[in-house]
């Protein structure tokens, strides 16, 4: 299969000439062969070896595909193989799978070139727990066949509580008991035992079943019975219990230290009993799950979910009990203390006892302090059902009579809502006791002194009595001077009428009077009432000519501060002239000769109370009946089907471009998780619906990415649902492969938060069933001869596509007897047809026949039809 075509010159070979030889190598078989070239050189001989190779394909595949340790969490897990070809020439392969567990492959045929190598993507969806250990069988060119095992672990999503001490999985926290007002905190560890990391919520269940809020679970049955039945406030739990933290993310196999706080608050009813108990019990269940997967508790809004839709969102609830008491001191001798009468700079005392009628707590207690008032202790503690003795003292520092409610604070431990780690001694209770206590003065000798006669320097027509400080007179008291002016008794008959408005001096203040008295003021005597003798000195007193002066002096100035003013006016005059002087304004003052109108409480319209929006606050938590008011409101009202696909209000953009916490994440439905389309057939379209529901008081945007051919007819895609707002995207199913589907799309809220929706589908061919497949025609009275034979059946349509079908009968050696109406026609989707099937009797025909039901792109039936002739 070699040859030689050379010319072998018979000459020498000069130096620097050539001979040259071709070798043709022309293979008749599939196989490698190998030769060899003799050169003769002179007395030299030189082998050189032939090798014939015929092209090939080398193909490899890998032997396994581990996708390792998932969760079931119903999203696509992805995983990729190669298949390389080291050959020449390109190589096909093909590659059969018929396990148990649903794979994706793709793609499942085709050819790898040469030098190069091909991608083949193997998917698994993780909506089961188990194990997947399955094969699939790859034929590779010149290889044969190869077995490519598939393995992987699929796990549930498992959150624990445990104990900070023991380490062990924790069910329940006691607290005991507690004062209402106090505060106590218990640490646990949340701990994620899964390969995958995790965010999760914390959420108060306050109406779950066995929860108490308030009962006192030591009474007898008819008291708790009685009790539940009386009408009771609304409690927030959320102020009863705190977590911090009360969202977070947590690694695969971490551990997280949470705090758990409990502090009891006094449950008041609408109708308080006067024998009712004072303790309160508490059972509530605190349930940490993963935060965002609440599509399952949407599949009552989904119209055709199955059971196979339900959430798949993975949670550990942790009880927590506590007993809340109120602080019960007793007094003796009572509540109102009685100090006995004491001087000034004297001491009384009273001994109270303080009795803690508490089984269970220690009472620590504080009087605060007050003026003219000391305690003994002031502080201290008083265990459980135990005395103490107070001394009370009264030491006043001034007289009268006083009544004191003194305020005695109960000390206990509370957390700052902000801070629930530090646990901080503060008041969380008063109780009052009044005390009544007299300070009596003692009787001092006075000896009165007259004024001695100035005259004050702001009189009245009686005079001006000037009081004088006690240290400086100790022994004499100032008294007062009759007011002479309003009796008769000394005046003289012709000064008795005078009404002068003259002023009263005293008796002795000439004397002492040196200063200059007013020239238009006129004095008289206080009990002759006669004018008296008005000096003037001279040398002080102004003159007439003065007097006038200094008057038009101040007349100047009131003129020139009077101009000022005017033109003052007169400029804002002017201002307002030319701001009002156009054709819009015509100058009318505002409100101007308009009366007030007479507003009563009753005009005043009626706020409408505000929509609860959900709560926003980190160290708010969130607790199931809110959770569950929210969205009833939101349901209820109408579904928004059109919104707008992108942001486009400054409102809308601000709220689009927020970061969402795990609350809030928690309050967004977006569902059901699990779009179960059940038997469609192929080429058909079906749809189902997403439900939005948004509980939050901000816009949110929602982005669905689909990249499965069979899904890429839903619309939209992309929409701006308002707050409080419910709203729900049709998601298109069509498909041209029979068969299981099961594939996943993501959708992203706010363009950061990524969730997926799981598809579920089982793809069949088109399918008609018959209602029997065998008819016996028995004879019917009252037809018309040659019909009496005739029955029906009924051809149903299974599936959600309308079916053509056609009937046909099956030839034999002799004709049929038997026809069937109609002969062809279409059934609806879910729906059924009748066919009747009538038997023509004649001389020698047929009692037995049989028809074949074809279906366009489906199945086919046969149908077995015999008459049934009674000879009488």
């Amino acid at each position: 299969q070699f040859k030689l075509v050379v010319e072998n010159s018979e000459k020498l070979l000069a130096s620097g000439l050539q001979v040259k030889a071709v070798v043709e190598y022309t293979p008749k078989c599939a196989e490698n062969l190998q030769d060899k070239l003799t050169l003769l050189v002179d007395d030299d001989i030189v082998h050189i070896p032939m090798l014939g190779l015929i092209p090939y394909c080398d193909l490899e595949i890998e032997s396994e595909v581990d996708f390792g340790e998932m969760i079931a969490n119903s999203k696509l897990v992805t995983k990729q193989i190669s298949i390389s070809n080291r050959g020449t020439i390109a190589g096909v392969f093909k590659i059969s799978y018929d396990g148990v567990v649903l794979l994706n492959i793709k793609p499942v045929r085709g050819v790898v070139k040469p030098k190069s190598a091909r991608k083949i993507r193997v998917d698994v969806c993780t909506d089961v727990p188990g194990v997947i250990k399955e094969m699939m069988k790859v034929e590779l060119e010149s290889r044969g066949c190869t077995e490519v095992w598939v393995r992987g672990v699929v796990v549930e999503q498992v959150l624990k509580v445990l104990g900070v001490n023991c380490g062990k999985v924790l069910k329940c926290i006691n607290f005991g008991p507690l004062y209402f007002g106090t505060s106590k905190t218990e640490q646990i560890y949340l701990y994620n035992e899964s390969p995958e990391c995790m965010d999760w919520v914390a959420v108060l269940e306050d109406n779950a079943i066995g929860g108490e809020m308030g009962t006192d679970l030591q009474g007898s049955t008819d008291a708790v019975l009685y009790g539940l039945s009386l009408k009771t406030k609304d409690v927030d739990v959320s102020t009863l219990i705190l977590c911090a933290p009360n969202q977070g993310t947590l690694e695969p196999y971490e551990k997280s230290l949470i705090t758990v706080c409990f502090s009891p608050e006094k449950f008041e009813r609408d109708f308080e009993v006067s024998d009712a108990s004072p303790v309160q019990d508490y059972v509530v269940f605190l349930r940490f799950e993963t935060a965002g997967k609440r599509g399952g508790s949407l599949q009552n809004l989904s119209g055709g979910a199955t059971a196979t839709t339900s959430s798949h969102s993975r949670y550990v609830d942790l009880a927590l009990m506590g007993s809340g008491f109120p602080v019960i001191l007793t007094f003796k001798p009572g509540t109102v203390i009685n100090f006995e009468d004491c001087y000034l700079g004297e001491q009384t005392q009273v001994a109270c006892t303080m009795k803690n009628e508490s089984e269970f707590l220690p009472v620590t207690f504080r009087f605060r302090k007050t003026a003219h008032f000391s305690f003994s202790p002031a502080r201290g503690e008083i265990t459980t059902k135990s005395e103490k003795e107070v001394m009370i003292s009264f030491s006043p520092h001034q007289i009268g009579k006083f009544e004191v409610k003194q305020i005695i604070d109960i000390i206990g431990t509370g957390v700052d809502k902000k801070n629930v780690d530090v646990l901080k001694t503060k008041p969380f209770h008063q109780i009052s006791l009044t005390l009544h206590a007299v300070c009596k003065s003692k009787r001092t000798s006075i000896v009165f002194a007259i004024n001695p006669g100035l005259t004050p320097l702001i009189s009245n027509e009686t005079g001006q009595f000037v009081v004088r400080g006690r240290g400086q007179l100790r022994d004499t008291a100032p008294v007062a001077i009759l007011q002479s002016i309003r009796t008769q008794i000394h005046t003289h008959r012709k000064n008795r009428n005078r009404e002068d408005g003259a002023l009263i001096a005293f008796p002795n203040d000439r004397a002492a009077s040196l200063r200059p008295s007013e020239w238009n003021k006129k004095y008289r005597t206080i009990f002759a009432k006669t004018e008296r003798y008005n000096y003037v000195d001279p040398e002080f007193a102004y003159t007439d000519a003065e007097r006038l002066l200094r008057e038009e002096n101040k007349k100047h100035y009131v003129r020139f501060i009077s101009h000022l003013r005017q033109r003052r006016f007169e400029r804002e005059a002017a201002r307002r002239f030319y701001i009002y002087n156009n054709p819009v304004s015509l100058g009318i003052k505002p409100a101007e000769g308009l009366k007030s109108p007479n507003i009563s409480i009753t005009d005043f319209p009626m706020e409408k109370p505000q929509p609860e929006v959900p709560p926003s606050d980190d160290n708010c938590m969130l607790t199931s009946r809110k959770l569950a008011e929210i969205v009833s409101k939101s349901t209820n009202k109408g579904v928004w089907s059109w919104l707008s696909p992108m942001p486009s209000s400054p409102q809308e953009k601000e709220d689009c471009s927020l970061t969402l916490t795990l609350k809030q994440l928690h309050q967004i439905f977006i569902g059901p998780s699990t779009l179960d389309f059940g038997d469609v057939c192929v080429y058909s379209t079906t749809t189902k619906e997403l439900h939005i529901i948004n509980n939050l008081s901000v816009h949110i945007w929602i982005q669905i990415e689909i990249d499965v051919a069979e899904l890429q007819e839903t619309s939209p895609l992309s929409q701006v649902v308002p707050p409080l707002t419910k709203t729900h995207i049709p998601v298109v199913f069509e498909t041209i492969n029979a068969g299981m589907f099961k594939n996943s799309f993501s959708y992203k809220i706010n363009n950061k938060h990524i969730g997926h929706v799981l598809v579920v589908a089982h793809a069949k061919p088109v399918e008609l069933l018959l209602s029997r497949r065998e008819v016996i025609l028995n004879p019917v009275s009252g037809c018309l001869a040659g019909t009496e034979f005739r029955r029906t059946v009924r051809v149903c349509n299974p599936r959600n596509q309308t079916a053509g079908f056609i009937w046909r009968p099956v030839a034999g050696d002799r004709k049929s007897a038997f026809t069937i109406q109609p002969t062809r026609g279409f059934v609806e989707p879910y729906s059924d047809v009748e066919c009747e099937v009538v038997w023509h009797p004649g001389f020698s025909t047929p009692e037995t026949g049989q028809f074949t039901l074809y279906v366009r792109k489906g199945n086919s039936v046969n149908l077995k039809c015999s008459a049934k002739v009674t000879i009488h």
